[in-house]
């Protein structure tokens, strides 16, 4: 095989442009340096639809990027029209099926701090 891609395609350049500047009537390898070029033409061939391929997922990757910014605003206005309609409600089983956690799951939200003390770990310090 050879080096990295980008140096064997440098290699396969740098090869057919000396030969066709500085030696283009001279067969080298049982070969004219056309016929060299038709033998090395499908690695550039390879290249070119590996670039059009890479452009072409960059394409449906933006595609789908702006469909999803798209679609992510028209679920919030399902999900808060589920919220504000009384048949359901942010307590329904609809809003938690729709992947949201009801209202009388969540937790209050109230904590209590640790209590700090002497060795029985309980209690108020005494003075």
């Amino acid at each position: 095989m050879g080096d990295s891609p980008r140096d064997n395609e440098e290699k396969l350049r740098r090869t057919l442009s000396a030969w066709k500047t500085l030696a283009s009537d001279k067969v080298f390898g049982g070969m004219t340096a056309e016929q060299y070029e038709a033998a090395i033409n499908p690695s550039f061939t390879s290249r070119k639809e590996l670039d059009d391929l890479d452009n072409q997922r960059t394409l449906l990757i933006n595609t789908h990027t702006d469909a999803d910014e798209t679609s992510l605003a028209k679920t919030a206005a399902v999900v808060a029209s589920v919220v504000a309609d009384p048949a359901f409600g942010p307590d329904s089983s609809l809003y938690e099926a729709m992947g949201y956690k009801r209202k009388s799951e969540r937790a209050s939200g109230l904590t209590r701090g640790k209590k700090t003390g002497g060795p029985s770990g309980g209690g108020t310090p005494t003075s």
